[in-house]
């Protein structure tokens, strides 16, 4: 396995698109004339190479550009960065709160809602691991090889009216906001949720084959109409680009920005609405 691994992160990033599209999507990858979306996004990956992708993706250099382009007020506070984990002063930290790296997805994360209880070496230890990942190889998200590895400390948030934070991923083709990805009870003993909505608050007739739909009612964000016109704001201009919100106490914060969803690796139930995705999705000359 390890030599498998091995052999395939060497191969050309188109190569290895198309193997891992055929074993993941069972069927030929088409960039000569891409329809679906999943088809779009790996064209995206190796012909949509603009620079300003390195810091949109970069979990600490975005923040610049959010904090330029609709205002600081949209973050969640920091609370520190470093280049390595021993660097960290547990003790200057509050009793809460969230480390992640910079230039991955999940891989060295850990959510602290209790320090005394904090097992400082093993995070220390995730930490390490995921600085060390290279994120780029499994997708090939080329942005990704070229992030700083570093490690943020961001503020615990906690929403008086919710028993768990709900992500609202916005999903934007070419800058129109058309389709709303609802993540819920992700740290929950339920398992993650996934629902789609459309601009307008409806139900879409479409879920990921791989994830269950939530049994209650997911209402209606307070902050929609401000979500959405911040997306259209920040994906002016480009093919694809999905904003990731939270809704804490009333108030909008920005996520993260993605690119590639789920790698452009992820089916969808009806398999129809990766064609409709496909359409709505204009590719670049």
């Amino acid at each position: 396995m390890k030599l498998k691994r091995a052999f395939m992160n060497y191969l050309p990033d188109k190569l290895y698109l198309k193997l891992v599209f055929r074993r993941r999507m069972g069927k030929n990858l088409n960039l000569k004339n891409p329809k679906t979306f999943n088809e779009k996004i790996q064209w995206l990956k190796l012909y949509d190479r603009r620079p300003e992708y390195v810091a949109m993706v970069d979990k600490y250099k975005v923040r610049e550009y959010i904090a330029e382009t609709i205002g600081e007020e949209y973050l969640i506070p920091l609370l520190g960065v470093w280049d390595n984990p021993n660097e960290i002063n547990f003790e200057k930290l509050p009793n809460q709160f969230v480390l992640k790296c910079t230039h991955n997805s999940g891989t060295g994360l850990c959510i602290c809602k209790d320090k005394s209880k904090l097992n400082i070496n093993k995070v220390k230890g995730e930490l390490q691991k995921g600085l060390e990942q290279d994120y780029y190889l499994a997708g090939r998200e080329w942005p990704y090889k070229n992030v700083p590895r570093k490690i943020i400390a961001e503020k615990y948030m906690v929403d008086s009216e919710k028993k768990d934070l709900i992500d609202y991923k916005v999903h934007n083709f070419n800058g129109v906001p058309k389709v709303i990805l609802v993540c819920s009870k992700r740290f929950k003993k339920e398992g993650l949720r996934q629902d789609f909505f459309s601009p307008d608050w409806k139900r879409m007739g479409v879920k990921r084959p791989n994830h269950t739909v939530s049994d209650e009612e997911i209402k209606e964000p307070k902050n929609l109409k401000e979500m959405l016109w911040i997306s259209e704001k920040l994906s002016k201009g480009y093919p694809f680009m999905r904003t990731d919100f939270y809704e804490i106490n009333g108030k909008l914060y920005f996520g993260e920005i993605t690119l590639y969803p789920a790698g452009g690796f992820s089916k969808f139930s009806p398999e129809k609405w990766d064609d409709k995705f496909g359409d709505w999705l204009k590719l670049p000359n």
